[in-house]
């Protein structure tokens, strides 16, 4: 998985999760079949909601998720290969680039530092995921974590069909805005590509801040709350603090939409949707645990102190130009919500749709 100048060992990483991972909650090997059934057919009811709700089709026939449904260490192994896939490739052109590709006991040294620390996170990330739509590495897969699914639902106290799929509803619509809009995943490659070229680190003091970042998202799973400039701290040129910006921008969007069609399919499809928000906005109170390191990561807390939810743009834009007004987002890159219109959404609707917006 690893290749020999990787500035991770993902294959340490790995093996380190699926150590420090708990199995989930006990069940019976019958009712973990049944989950796994229900959560396929689930994804599978999920579809037509989605596009009727959003106005989007991912291909003429709505064709059908690929959807695995994992346990913890299945979830790990499949990050582990999405972030090689991305990674690996990026730090090689950087070496090539920069002509610091170091020695090979440097970096089996320090890839498996950073690889201790990558499957640390990736531990206590996969006890919380409920579930992902792979955008990179394999690609075009629905995951579905059933212990986490399963050990939410029973801690909230929610109708176990219901939760499932308001979750498969949150996944699918990441499944559509990556095959429906086919040009958003290369626009994310190319932005990850772009902030790349423009660093002048030598793979070395990249590795070195990197650990240092690592360092700081161990921290944030252990609760500690303190401001970390987190990637922040790897970033000096300003062109590279710009395309974080606009990756920020548009994983939010991404997000909001996901969010605000899991809300609005309504009762008559999850009976019980007003209470899974409810409950399920209160296990978030306080900042979660994958939102504490996520602002971490990012360095939110000291970089980005009025970024706002994703789901504050989706529906204020839908609120004053309607879904078909929304959907104009996905028509071309130049349509992408700036970052400081996440929290001014008219502004989009002025600057894309050409005029004045109507107060929501």
């Amino acid at each position: 998985m690893s290749s020999a100048s990787s500035m991770v060992d993902w294959d340490l990483a790995g093996r380190t999760a699926r150590r420090l991972a708990g199995p989930g909650p006990r069940t019976t090997r019958q009712d973990a079949a049944a989950v796994v059934r229900e959560l396929h057919e689930a994804a599978a009811v999920a579809v037509a909601h989605v596009e009727r709700l959003t106005g989007m089709t991912a291909v003429p026939g709505g064709a059908l998720p690929e959807v695995a449904v994992v346990d913890r260490p299945g979830w790990v192994d499949a990050n582990a290969r999405g972030m090689a896939a991305l990674l690996d490739p990026l730090v090689d052109a950087l070496a090539e680039r920069t002509g610091s590709r170091p020695g090979a006991l440097a970096t089996a040294i320090g890839s498996r530092v950073t690889g201790v620390q990558a499957g640390g996170v990736l531990a206590f990330l996969s006890s919380r995921v409920l579930g992902q739509y792979e955008v990179f590495g394999t690609g075009g897969r629905l995951l579905l974590v059933a212990p986490n699914i399963v050990a939410t639902e029973q801690k909230l106290g929610v109708d176990p069909s219901d939760f499932r799929l308001w979750v498969c509803l949150h996944e699918v619509t990441h499944q559509l805005q990556f095959t429906a809009v086919p040009w958003l995943r290369p626009y994310l490659e190319s932005q990850i590509e772009e902030f790349v070229e423009a660093t002048d680190l030598t793979t070395d003091v990249l590795r070195e801040r990197l650990q240092d970042v690592l360092r700081g998202l161990t921290d944030a799973v252990r609760g500690d709350d303190g401001e970390s400039e987190g990637l922040m701290a790897l970033i000096k040129d300003p062109r590279q603090r710009a395309v974080l910006d606009r990756i920020t921008a548009v994983m939010s969007l991404v997000e909001g939409h996901a969010e605000y069609v899991m809300d609005g399919v309504g009762p008559d499809v999850v009976p019980t949707v007003r209470t899974l928000r409810k409950r399920f906005a209160q296990r978030r109170k306080g900042r979660g645990p994958i939102d504490r390191v996520l602002r971490r990561l990012l360095g939110l807390e000291q970089k980005m102190k009025q970024y706002a939810d994703g789901r504050v743009f989706v529906g204020g834009v839908i609120d004053r130009a309607g879904m078909d007004g929304f959907n104009q987002v996905w028509a071309r890159p130049e349509n992408l919500p700036l970052i400081e219109e996440l929290t001014a959404p008219e502004r989009w609707v002025e600057r894309v749709l050409g005029r004045p917006a109507i107060p929501a």
